[in-house]
């Protein structure tokens, strides 16, 4: 079985590319022997009738400006409310109910897409999303608005499908989804919501075959990707997506921020831009404080902690434990190297341990970096017993060549004749 990592580099409209991530034994058959092209520049229809496409429609472009600036800043009832007048008066229109299960979706995003709480709504609108399309499309199979909004409902649909290790259905949808960005592609020029699909494609069909070079064999049946030009379009669509331009700007924040193109600098500028159009995006906000952090901005990543604890404290939509761990992690460290405040630092990489255990995510990361500070912090007090909790959390989890483990291990070893318990310090177990 390929890694489930694979699939989710290939995300909502890269297609096909998911079907490689299926187990061989129970993968649906795919004819491999046909090759798919896909342009690497842009095209326009020699001919297409675009009337009645809402994509294009400048009035519904006004209509709903504040309906998609509402559910990318997570007020979600707001959205929602304009996304169902749009259904009452297209009602037979694929894109009202691919835009209610897109609210979904960012209501599954805040939890690193571990929440299940609105799965069945999401698949319910994609699906009809799906259904209403595909009888655009049937009745007409120059209505490239259709065959967009086919490719982005099932590239979604298969994007959660894998995160659900539903790699069936993630690889029928998956190559569903890449069916209609090679038919959706004819329409690049009419407008940059439709050049996202290619521009996913472009860039993730290279990067798959570099960091997986086991399936290049595979990859030649399928549509040459150019990384190059995917960043291109990716940045053109960012800038000027009415529907995709916030979609857009979170792939290539991601992308810049990876290691294959190791630009944090330039994935800081549009998580700036983000979290400046959007502020109450908890997402956007959590991640644009990580990569202040480490760009060495502090002072700018202090101030967004705070402001996402208080949101989380306020119980506002998307700020939940997955948010309060990155912030919490940060506040700590802030306050242990740059205000020497020890107290304050201890306080904060306890909640941040404590939100690593409502998520489970104590493997490594945050709950570990949280645990060897609090044993340097216990150390530096003389609080023995204490430390000998957290250095031992350190010992099980951290690399043995890191230098975390080596000064765990001298720490423990040094007082293993105080016959100390690995019992939680007082401090800890009482919060």
């Amino acid at each position: 079985m390929f890694p489930v990592h694979f699939i989710r580099h290939t995300l909502a409209l890269a297609g096909l590319l998911c079907a490689l991530q299926a187990p061989a034994q129970h993968a649906p058959a795919i004819d491999t022997t046909r090759q798919v092209h896909l342009a690497n520049v842009d095209v326009s229809p020699a001919a297409a009738d675009t009337k009645g496409w809402l994509l294009l429609d400048e009035g519904i472009k006004l209509e709903l400006e504040g309906a998609m600036h509402n559910l990318y800043n997570f007020h979600y009832d707001r959205a929602e409310k304009q996304f169902r007048s749009l259904r009452r008066r297209y009602p037979q229109h694929p894109m009202p109910y691919f835009l209610m299960g897109l609210t979904q979706w960012w209501k599954i995003m805040p939890s690193n897409v571990t929440n299940r709480q609105f799965d069945k709504v999401f698949y319910a609108y994609m699906d009809t999303a799906i259904a209403k399309g595909e009888r655009l499309y049937e009745a007409d199979d120059t209505n490239f608005e259709a065959s967009f909004l086919l490719s982005a409902a099932y590239g979604f649909s298969a994007r959660l499908h894998a995160e659900r290790h539903d790699l069936r259905k993630a690889t029928v949808y998956s190559k569903r989804a890449l069916e209609y960005v090679q038919r959706s592609q004819q329409a690049n020029g009419l407008s940059p919501e439709f050049l996202f699909g290619t521009a996913l494609f472009n860039y993730y069909a290279v990067s798959v075959a570099d960091d997986y070079p086991f399936l290049r064999p595979i990859l030649l049946f399928f549509p040459k990707g150019n990384r190059t030009l995917g960043l291109q379009q990716l940045r053109s669509t960012s800038e000027n997506g009415f529907y995709t331009g916030a979609e857009a700007s979170f792939f290539l924040m991601k992308i810049l921020a990876s290691p294959k193109e190791n630009d944090e600098a330039g994935a800081l500028r549009i998580a700036r831009r983000l979290v400046t159009t959007y502020p109450d995006n908890a997402y956007f906000q959590r991640y644009y404080a990580l990569l202040c952090f480490n760009q060495g901005e502090f002072r700018e990543c202090e101030r967004v902690s705070l402001n996402i604890l208080d949101k989380l404290n306020q119980g506002q939509a998307g700020y939940e434990s997955f948010s309060g761990r990155y912030a919490t992690y940060y506040l700590g460290w802030v306050q242990q190297t740059k205000y020497k405040n020890l107290s304050k630092a201890r306080d904060y990489y306890q909640r941040c341990i404590v939100f690593s255990e409502l998520t489970e995510m104590t493997k490594g990361g945050y709950y570990l970096y949280a645990n060897y500070n609090l044993g340097r912090i216990a150390e530096a007090q003389q609080d023995l017993r204490a430390a000998h909790h957290y250095y031992q959390t350190v010992l099980k989890q951290a690399d043995r060549s890191s230098s975390m483990y080596s000064t765990a291990k001298a720490f423990l070893r040094q007082h293993r004749a105080t016959r100390l318990t690995d019992a939680a310090p007082a401090s800890y177990s009482a919060r």
